[in-house]
């Protein structure tokens, strides 16, 4: 076999021990066991919300072994069609079984990254709340075109978005936007945006046409569980209703229908501002019990801890990411140093590379922290 061939199988076979470690292998049959007899049990849809987080939880093991067994499979069937092609000299069936090696080592790649999504909260929605920082006018028209970026990615993953509440800026973009967005691992992939993000470009607002930096907030919470109790006492919230602002014409609010919540121990502020006030207070409610979920998550999470405690205000010192679009095309991680020069690929929603790039970073360093315990 050739040693490209070997590379791929042996890069392969260690996405298979990957996933084997984190679906707990050895066990995982036994476990699919018990969840089909809690399932035949009468009494299951009593409970309506256990019996469809014991499907859920089913469903997801099931296609951890299916994925698992089906790149095993696969691996060892083309190993055997290159060892037959190459003892009876047979050219074509060696690229054919090679073709399909090269295939199933981009799956497994692909596999391998969704199996790290396996934090407490990453299969959850996600809430995604973005805020023009410093740059006037300039960062409210950057705050919009990353809202178009987030709804693009979201779009092209089959995810729902809505509009929670939107805040329109003085002359241009916005000054402020949050969105639910609903689909499986969300928030996993979702978290690692959480930070500020810079902006380099000749700004069209500008007559001399100079260059300008500005700045825009994102900060990623995950949609709270219904299984998960946030207690939040009545004393410990303030609940403001006002007018919404908006493009102007039929869409402006004409009574006070937005919902502004102040949680006061933590001066933690969420707002929305669709029709209904009803609604509004419900969606505010279930932002704050994400913010507060996320919080709580932080405490027991020490490499999202730092980054929330680092985040400051948006402006120099405190971006995740850069955009340069002039004088050169440019888009930089600053963690993980990731970068492309495919800007408009970028704001055009394609942020699976970075987001993977980071996701990776962050399950090693856990990993080593889990090792450095163990000393």
């Amino acid at each position: 076999m050739r040693a490209e061939m070997l590379n791929i199988v042996e890069a392969v076979r260690k996405t298979l021990r990957l996933l084997a470690q984190r679906m707990d292998l050895e066990t995982a049959p036994h476990r699919l066991e018990e969840f089909n007899a809690m399932i035949e049990h009468g009494d299951l849809w009593s409970d309506p919300a256990r019996a469809q987080k014991l499907m859920r939880e089913r469903q997801m093991l099931m296609d951890k072994l299916e994925t698992y067994r089906r790149i095993d499979r696969d691996l060892t069937d083309n190993i055997e069609l290159i060892e037959l092609g190459e003892m009876e000299d047979d050219p074509e069936i060696v690229a054919e079984a090679e073709k399909s090696l090269r295939a199933l080592k981009e799956l497994a790649a692909a596999k391998e990254l969704e199996a790290l999504l396996d934090g407490e909260a990453d299969g959850n929605d996600t809430f995604l709340e973005i805020n023009a920082g410093a740059g006037g006018t300039e960062s409210c028209d950057w705050a919009s075109m990353l809202a178009r970026m987030y709804t693009r990615w979201a779009e092209k993953k089959g995810y729902t978005v809505e509009l929670q509440s939107e805040t329109a800026g003085d002359e241009a973009g916005i000054r402020s936007v949050a969105y639910k967005i609903s689909g499986q691992n969300a928030y996993g992939w979702l978290k690692s945006e959480s930070g500020v993000h810079r902006q380099v470009r000749i700004s069209p607002y500008d007559s001399a046409a100079r260059r300008h930096t500005s700045f825009s907030s994102v900060w990623v919470y995950p949609v709270v569980d219904d299984n998960i109790e946030i207690d939040i006492p009545a004393s410990d919230i303030r609940i403001d209703t006002y007018r919404s602002s908006g493009a102007g014409g039929q869409h402006v609010n004409t009574t006070d229908s937005a919902v502004r919540i102040t949680h006061l121990p933590t001066n933690i502020v969420v707002t929305s501002s669709m029709k209904s006030q009803h609604q509004n207070r419900e969606a505010a409610m279930n932002a704050l019990r994400a913010r507060l979920y996320q919080m709580e998550l932080d405490k027991r999470n020490a490499a999202i801890n730092a980054q929330h405690e680092a985040k400051g205000e948006a402006g120099w010192g405190n971006q995740i990411r850069s955009y340069v679009l002039q004088p050169y095309q440019m888009v930089k991680d600053l963690r993980t140093g990731h970068e492309t020069s495919d800007t408009q690929g970028v704001l055009d929603g394609d942020l699976d590379a970075f987001m993977a790039a980071t996701l990776a970073m962050d399950v090693a360093g856990k990993s080593r922290a889990d090792a450095n315990s163990d000393d």
